[in-house]
C-alpha cells in the first residue's frame, strides 16, 4: 500500500511535469509564431520606408540637379554677356586705335610736307642772302669810286661830322634839361598834392570792388567749394559775384563792381556758414531769401538818411530809391553819402543867408535821386530825378533844384543855386572822387548790357574785374548749337563796341532743370 501510494505520487509528479512541459511548449510555439508575424510586419514596414526614402532621395537629387543645371546656365549666360561686352569694348578700342593711327599718319604726312616746305624756303633764303651780299659789295665799290675815299678815310670823315653834330645836340639837350627840370619841379609838386588827395579815397575804392569774408576754420573752404566745385559754381550763378578762394588762410574774397550784388553775396555766404548746410539747392534758397530781406534793408537805409537830415513826409517810393543809393557810387564816391553831405552843405549855406534850412537840405538830399534808376532809364540823371520827384509829390522848388543841379535846365531859384554849389563842394573836395573806378564800373555795366541785348539771354554777370562775362540763357529758347553761335556773336559785338585791355572770356551757360514733387 505504501509502495502503491509512492508510485501514484511519482506518476502524478511525472504527469504534472509532462503537462507543464507541454503547456510551455505550446506557449513557446505561439510566441515564436507571433514573433515571426511581427518580424514580417517590421520587415515590410522597413521595406516600405526604405522605398519611400529612396524615392524622396531621388526627387531631392533630381531637384538639386535641376538647380545646379539652372545655376550653371545662368552663370554661362552671364559669362557670355560679359564676353560680349568685352568683345564690344575691344572692337571699340580697335576702332579708336585705327582712327588714332590714321590721324598719326595724316599728321606725319603733314609734318613731312612742312619739313619739305621749310627746306625749300631755307634754300631760297640762302640764295637771296648770297645775292644780297653781292649787291652790298657792288654798292661799296660804287661808293668808293664816286667819293674817291678809302673805307678808313670815309669812316674818319663820318666820325668827325657825327662828333660835331653830337656836341651841338648836347648843348641843346643841356638847355632843354634845365628848362624841363624847372617844369618837372612844378609838375612834381602838383602830382604830390594830387596823390595825397587820391589816397583819401584809396581805401574806399578797394572796398567798392571787393569784400573779405573771415571763415571759422580752414575746413569751411572745402565745404564752400563743394564736390568738384559745384557749390562755388551755384553761388556765382545765383549772385553774379566772383567768389575767390586762394591760399590765404581762413579767408575768401567776394569780387564785383556791383555793390548790391556783393552785399547780397556777403550776407548769403555768412548765413550759409552759420547754418552749416551748403549745397546748390540751399544756396539758391538762401540767396533768394537774402534778396527779399535786402529790399527791406534798403528801405531802412533811406529812412535813416531822411531822419538824419530832417526830411519828413517823403513818399515811400522815394525813400526806397534813396536807400538804393547806399549801394551806388559816382567816381568812387558813395552816392548816398554824397547826397547827405550835399544836404548838410546846402543847409549850412542857407542858414548863413537866412533862408529855409529844411528846404535847402531837402533839395541837396534828393538832388541825385535819379542815379538810383539811371542805369535802367535812358536820359540825364538830373531830369530823371526831377520827374520822379514830381511824380511822388515833391514841392516845385525841390523838383527845380534837382533838374537844374547840373544846369541841364537853367537855375531860376536860390535853392537850385545852393544845390549846385553844395554839389560842387561835395564832389570836388580832396579825396571825394576817383575817375578810374567810375570808368571801370561803366565799362562792366556796358559789357553786361551788350550781353543782355541778345534774344534768349536770361541774365549776364561780369566777373573777374571784367576779364570774364558769364551769360545764362533760357534752355527752352536757346539750343546747344545756338549757344555756341551766341558766344561768337557776343564776342564780335563786344570787340566792336567796347575798348578794353587784354581779353574777355565769354562763357555761355545753358542749364536744363527738371523738377517734380512727390506727394
Amino acid at each position: 500500500m505504501v509502495w502503491t501510494a509512492v508510485a501514484y505520487s511519482f506518476i502524478a509528479v511525472v504527469a504534472g511535469v509532462a503537462i507543464g512541459y507541454g503547456i510551455r511548449l505550446v506557449q513557446s510555439r505561439k510566441s515564436l509564431a507571433s514573433a515571426e508575424v511581427r518580424s514580417k510586419q517590421l520587415l515590410e514596414e522597413a521595406t516600405r520606408q526604405a522605398q519611400s526614402t529612396a524615392k524622396q532621395a531621388q526627387l531631392e537629387a533630381k531637384e538639386q540637379l535641376h538647380q545646379l543645371r539652372q545655376e550653371f546656365e545662368d552663370k554661362t549666360k552671364e559669362r557670355r554677356s560679359e564676353l560680349g561686352q568685352l568683345e564690344k569694348r575691344l572692337h571699340q578700342r580697335e576702332e579708336l586705335l585705327d582712327r588714332k593711327l590714321e590721324q598719326l599718319d595724316r599728321k606725319e604726312k603733314e609734318s613731312s610736307e612742312r619739313d619739305r616746305q621749310f627746306r625749300v624756303q631755307e634754300q631760297s633764303l640762302k640764295v637771296k642772302d648770297e645775292q644780297l651780299g653781292q649787291l652790298i659789295a657792288e654798292e661799296k665799290e660804287k661808293l668808293k669810286a664816286v667819293s674817291g675815299l678809302s673805307p678808313d678815310e670815309a669812316k674818319q670823315l663820318l666820325i668827325a661830322r657825327l662828333e660835331q653834330d653830337c656836341r651841338t645836340e648836347a648843348g641843346l639837350t643841356i638847355k632843354r634839361i634845365e628848362e624841363d627840370t624847372r617844369k618837372q619841379a612844378q609838375d612834381s609838386s602838383r602830382r604830390i598834392l594830387v596823390e595825397t588827395m587820391q589816397r583819401c579815397a584809396a581805401e574806399f575804392t578797394v572796398e567798392s570792388t571787393t569784400a573779405v569774408i573771415q571763415l571759422p576754420n580752414e575746413d569751411m573752404k572745402g565745404r564752400i567749394i563743394g564736390r568738384e566745385g559745384r557749390n562755388i559754381r551755384a553761388f556765382e550763378l545765383a549772385t553774379g559775384v566772383d567768389l575767390i578762394v586762394d591760399d590765404t588762410p581762413d579767408v575768401v574774397t567776394l569780387s564785383s563792381f556791383d555793390t548790391v550784388r556783393r552785399e547780397i553775396a556777403r550776407q548769403s555766404i555768412e548765413r550759409l556758414m552759420s547754418d552749416g548746410r551748403i549745397h546748390p539747392a540751399r544756396i539758391e534758397e538762401v540767396v533768394e531769401k537774402v534778396k527779399k530781406e535786402f529790399a527791406q534793408h534798403i528801405l531802412q537805409e533811406g529812412e535813416k538818411a531822411m531822419n538824419e537830415l530832417g526830411a519828413h513826409g517823403v513818399n515811400a517810393e522815394l525813400i526806397k530809391l534813396m536807400g538804393r543809393l547806399r549801394y551806388r557810387t559816382s567816381y568812387g564816391q558813395n552816392v548816398l553819402v554824397h547826397c547827405k553831405e550835399t544836404g548838410y552843405l546846402a543847409g549850412m549855406i542857407a542858414a548863413e543867408l537866412g533862408l529855409d534850412q529844411r528846404l535847402a537840405r531837402r533839395c541837396g538830399l534828393l538832388h541825385d535821386i535819379g542815379k538810383a534808376v539811371s542805369h535802367e532809364v535812358e536820359g540825364p540823371h538830373a531830369i530823371i530825378g526831377a520827374e520822379l520827384a514830381k511824380k511822388y509829390g515833391e514841392a516845385p522848388e525841390v523838383v527845380h533844384a534837382i533838374e537844374a543841379h547840373h544846369e541841364d535846365v537853367a537855375p531860376s531859384t536860390v535853392y537850385a543855386v545852393l544845390t549846385i554849389i553844395a554839389d560842387s563842394i561835395s564832389g570836388s573836395r580832396p579825396g571825394a572822387r576817383g575817375d578810374t573806378l567810375e570808368n571801370y564800373v561803366k565799362r562792366l555795366q556796358a559789357l553786361e548790357s551788350i550781353c543782355d541785348s541778345f534774344s534768349g539771354v536770361e541774365k549776364a554777370y561780369a566777373i573777374q574785374a571784367g576779364r570774364e562775362v558769364r551769360v545764362i540763357v533760357q534752355p527752352e529758347r536757346v539750343t546747344d548749337l545756338e549757344a555756341i553761335a551766341l558766344s561768337r556773336e557776343i564776342k564780335r559785338k563786344v570787340e566792336s563796341s567796347i575798348e578794353f585791355p587784354g581779353q574777355i572770356k565769354i562763357t555761355v551757360i545753358r542749364e536744363t532743370r527738371s523738377i517734380e514733387y512727390a506727394r
